[in-house]
Order: C-alpha cells, then sequence, then structure tokens
C-alpha cells in the first residue's frame, strides 16, 4: 500500500532530481523509493553472516609471511609444465 510523505529538500536537489527521473524514464517518487529500499537493504544484510560461513571461519592458518600472488604463479607454472 502506497502512502504519501513528504519532504522538505532544498529547490536545488528536487530541480536536479526531477531532471534526473525525466531523464531515466521513472517517476520522483519510484527514485526516491528505490534509493531508501537499496539503502535499507544493504544494512540489513551486510551483518548477516550464515550459520555455513561462521562454521569455516579459522579452518585455513596460514603463514604471516604467505604470498597468494606467488602461491597462484606456482600454481600455475607447475599446471602448465
Amino acid at each position: 500500500m502506497d502512502k504519501k510523505l513528504t519532504l522538505s529538500l532544498d529547490k536545488t536537489i528536487i530541480d536536479n532530481a526531477k531532471n534526473y527521473a525525466k531523464s531515466n524514464n521513472i517517476s520522483l517518487s519510484k527514485l526516491i523509493e528505490s534509493y531508501l529500499t537499496t539503502l535499507t537493504k544493504r544494512k540489513s544484510n551486510s551483518a548477516e553472516i550464515t550459520p555455513l560461513v561462521e562454521s569455516l571461519s579459522g579452518v585455513i592458518s596460514l603463514d604471516k609471511d604467505f604470498d597468494v600472488k606467488d602461491a597462484y604463479a606456482d600454481y600455475l607454472i607447475e599446471k602448465y609444465k
């Protein structure tokens, strides 16, 4: 269910947002709704760690001087000998 919302913004921001929405064939309401949806989804999903990922945490221990790029290069050299 859509509900009305009144916002107070700088006139320049409103004009720029209207121009952007018009040039992208979207209403200003949908533009703001999309932005707020993206903004709120990002925060709620970023802190969530699944049980599988949590169970894998700490499974591999590497030396402090381990260089991933060197190890991968060595692997490729061996693979294509």
